[in-house]
């Protein structure tokens, strides 16, 4: 019964984002978040093969997150839609704004501390390589944000997240 609510819910809020478009000139409504950093990883892989290993690493890294996506108040606490990723498929803590194979997956999320986003884009380098960067976006309103923030981003543990993310869709993509 709890998984149906979460999945109408779910496509409650694709339903309202879909519909923030049409009136918002910001692409996404991520990109109204305030940018906190961006990394970037040189694939020696072809833009094709390096947006698989990213949807395939995007979707397996975040399916263990789930009791902590709860104990936050995630919007998204289970992983759904269809895969590959898709605008509308969720992980626990994140759903999927944008999917443009080859070149951006953007996920954006929220909880009781933050609205946050992390976004992949992927760039041809001309050589059969590709580079990727992943920027977060976030803000963290109140007190409790501000203590979350300092949890998170001042002590690193988000960068450490974030080059092993990269450094995993290096590796696949430069196996396969």
């Amino acid at each position: 019964m709890a998984l149906t609510s979460q999945i109408k819910r779910n496509r409650l809020r694709w339903s309202r984002f879909q519909r923030s478009l049409s009136l918002n000139p910001v692409t996404t409504p991520s990109d109204a978040l305030p940018r906190i950093d961006e990394h970037a990883v040189v694939v020696d892989a072809d833009r094709d093969a390096t947006w698989a290993a990213c949807q395939r690493v995007v979707a397996s890294s975040f399916g263990s997150v789930g009791r902590t996506a709860r104990l936050l108040g995630c919007e998204d606490t289970v992983a759904s839609g269809p895969r590959p990723l898709t605008a509308g498929s969720t992980l626990p803590g994140f759903h999927v704004e944008v999917a443009d194979p080859g070149k951006t997956l953007a996920l954006a999320g929220g909880h009781r501390f933050s609205d946050y986003a992390l976004i992949f884009r992927l760039e041809g380098r001309g050589n059969g390589a590709t580079t990727v960067r992943a920027e977060t976006r976030a803000k963290f309103p109140g007190v409790k944000g501000g203590i979350y923030k300092t949890f998170v981003i001042r002590t690193r543990g988000h960068v450490l997240v974030t080059r092993r993310l990269l450094g995993a869709m290096k590796q696949r993509a430069e196996c396969t």
